[in-house]
């Protein structure tokens, strides 16, 4: 009995062995990048055969080591071919297996300068589980399913930066994620033109019929806890999903190439996006452990390549690996072997700490940096700091997709760039002492300037080339009437005489001038009375899952608490840089929004409404290292950023 127990194990061993059953003789030869429609092998029940054969097959291995014989070397090591020109992606349709292996092996070297990299010398088990047991999957919730879910601390910055990218493409192009071609992040518009096509309103629930019956992701939000309508077609979240990591990678490789890591004992067929998969890949790291470099080496295979294209269809069959419990940590090595580990040494400023910082386990600022600008810098200042004797500290080199705002810069430890304060669209990290969450926009425009400081600018440029006093602040009559020229201010006669009596015009006195003249006339009176407050909504998503009251944070006390992430949306008043503090929270209703009408002087009362009292939390400590001054509300429990 036992002999034939052992003879269907190597049956189950050789038969893994196959990558796929023989293909039947033909006349004609297939067309290159496309399977035969209905082949046999590309139904369901083929698939699931073929993964329930390498499980076996895995098991058996599993046994045989065990009892001392040998396996051959060929089931652990499998060649890598090279990647393909015009891979499948190019047509769409192509055969998956085509551009699917399993793999190079780390050389002995590469892994242990790989885990020492990231986890050091002495790690402890705790982290070790922490960031071997975080996949990169939605939320189950319905309310929140749109974000990226963690169930413990650790991976939170490589999450929050994945969920980053995500919304970048699911919130400002929605259209093109519908397209068989992916597109570098450079080919797909300008910010500006995305803006007017895609975002047309500040609130969600005003969007257009038609764009809701197209499946535009922002369709519906209900409430501060919905991030989007649970009707939104999974497939565009999935697309959005891969585009962001594809995008996240080219990037760490310099836009030149990709290395996408995947796990040697799922073999060729462990790659597909059904409920079946997961299921076999959770079975099959059922006892599957990463303590040492020798364990990365053993289960750790790379795929190397040079065109989106190509990395597109590799990475997308790879989304249920990387939802596994180790997907966190794989997305992570692949950013690090795409920039490459002496790119990665050279880009930090002490590289023998480790990535993963003790005692908790935490991403460190590097690690965010690499996922968010390609460069594992540590830290977050423009460009670079001459310490003088040929030493400096590495920033942020270039400007960024997506941002990054943290905590520490309002406690005053370090002074974020303007490239990673201002990115190109209103997305952000942030960072807190111990936990990275995700702050974004639905508008490009709340990082214009405010109108009447971009005004104010504007004036103070055209009095300073005139003033001649070397930075006195006052200048001529004659260079007075230029600015009045220059900048189309149209003074009443006895305010001009005014300024004009003593021979020169100081700045300060002018300045009072100006805030008193309506800006229909050049000046920077609003006659909304708002004093040029600007007004906008963010939304901040933590993805670790807390315990939230069912739907109701005034529930009764019977209800019970679900575990979930959560979704605050704020309301950000941001007043003009002069406005004194007394006129922060007031709000001065326009004619005809409220106003009431004296009947002896039949004349109308312009009311002042006082707004809710500002909200405070420690992200809006965050929020105003990026807008000054900023006055936050929000409905429910506040925002968390730990």
């Amino acid at each position: 009995m036992a002999d034939q127990e052992e003879e269907d194990l190597r049956m189950a061993l050789r038969m893994s062995m196959q990558q796929w059953p023989p293909e039947p003789k033909r006349s004609m030869p297939r067309e290159s990048g496309g399977a035969p429609t209905g082949s046999p092998d590309d139904s369901p029940e083929a698939k699931s055969r073929r993964l329930q054969r390498e499980l076996r097959a895995a098991a058996a291995e599993k046994r045989l080591m065990m009892s001392g014989k040998a396996v051959s070397p060929a089931r652990r090591i499998l060649a890598f071919p090279k990647e393909e020109k015009g891979g499948a992606a190019g047509g769409g349709g192509g055969d998956l297996r085509k551009v699917v292996s399993c793999g190079m092996e780390l050389s002995d070297a590469d892994a242990n300068q790989l885990f020492s990299m990231v986890f050091g010398n002495g790690v402890s088990e705790g982290i070790l589980a922490r960031w071997c047991n975080q996949g990169i999957r939605f939320s189950p919730d319905p309310e929140t399913f749109m974000g990226l879910v963690q169930h413990e601390g650790g991976p939170c910055g490589v999450l929050a930066a994945i969920q980053a990218f995500f919304l970048k493409y699911l919130i400002f192009f929605p259209d093109d994620l519908g397209k068989v071609e992916p597109k570098l992040p450079q080919n797909v518009g300008s910010r500006r033109s995305y803006e007017s096509e895609s975002v047309t309103s500040n609130k969600l629930s005003s969007l257009t019929e038609d764009r809701k019956a197209r499946g535009c992701p922002w369709s519906s939000f209900n409430s501060s806890r919905t991030l989007f309508s649970p009707t939104i077609s999974r497939s565009i979240t999935h697309v959005a999903l891969v585009r962001s990591m594809v995008e996240i990678l080219f990037s760490c490789g310099s836009n030149k190439r990709a290395v996408i890591a995947t796990l040697s004992i799922l073999g060729n067929d462990a790659e597909g996006s059904d409920s079946l998969k997961d299921d076999i890949i959770t079975k099959a790291l059922e006892g599957v452990s990463i303590e040492s470099a020798s364990d990365l080496q053993k289960i750790l295979r790379v795929n190397t390549y040079t065109s989106m294209a190509n990395a597109y269809p590799r990475l997308e069959a790879m989304i249920p690996v990387f939802r596994s419990r180790l997907g966190a940590l794989l997305f992570l090595i692949s950013a690090l072997l795409s920039r490459g580990l002496d790119s990665i040494q050279a880009d930090r400023d002490d590289p023998n700490l480790p990535l993963v910082t003790a005692p908790f386990g935490h991403a460190s600022q590097e690690i965010v940096n690499l996922l968010l600008c390609g460069q594992a810098v540590p830290n977050v200042f423009d460009g670079r700091m001459d310490l003088g004797g040929g030493m400096s500290l590495k920033g942020i080199s270039t400007c960024v997709e997506v941002g990054f705002l943290t905590l520490l810069e309002s406690l005053n430890f370090c002074k974020v760039g303007q490239f990673l304060k201002c990115p190109k669209w209103p997305i952000w990290v942030v960072g807190s002492e111990s936990h990275y969450t995700v702050l974004f926009a639905l508008h490009t425009s709340v990082q214009d300037e405010n109108e009447l400081e971009e005004r104010e600018s504007q004036i103070r440029k055209a009095f300073d080339a005139q003033d001649q006093s070397g930075g006195g602040g006052f200048i001529s009559v004659e260079g007075f009437h230029q600015v009045l020229r220059e900048t189309s201010i149209e003074l009443p006669p006895e305010k001009l005489d005014h300024l004009c009596g003593a021979g020169f015009i100081v700045w300060s006195e002018f300045w009072q001038v100006l805030l008193d003249l309506d800006k229909r006339f050049g000046g920077l009176k609003d006659p909304t009375g708002s004093m040029g407050k600007k007004v906008f909504d963010l939304y901040h998503f933590n993805g670790i899952a807390k315990s939230v009251l069912n739907g109701n944070q005034a529930a009764s006390g019977s209800e019970m608490p679900i575990q979930r992430p959560r979704l605050t949306k704020l309301t950000v008043s941001v007043p003009p840089r002069w406005t004194p503090e007394e006129f922060m929270a007031d709000v001065v209703l326009p004619p005809g929004s409220g106003g009431g009408t004296d009947q002896n002087t039949k004349e109308t009362v312009t009311e002042v409404s006082k707004p809710d009292p500002p909200q405070h939390a420690p992200l809006v400590d965050c929020i105003r290292t990026r807008w000054l001054r900023a006055v936050c509300n929000w409905v429910g429990d506040p925002p968390s950023i730990v």
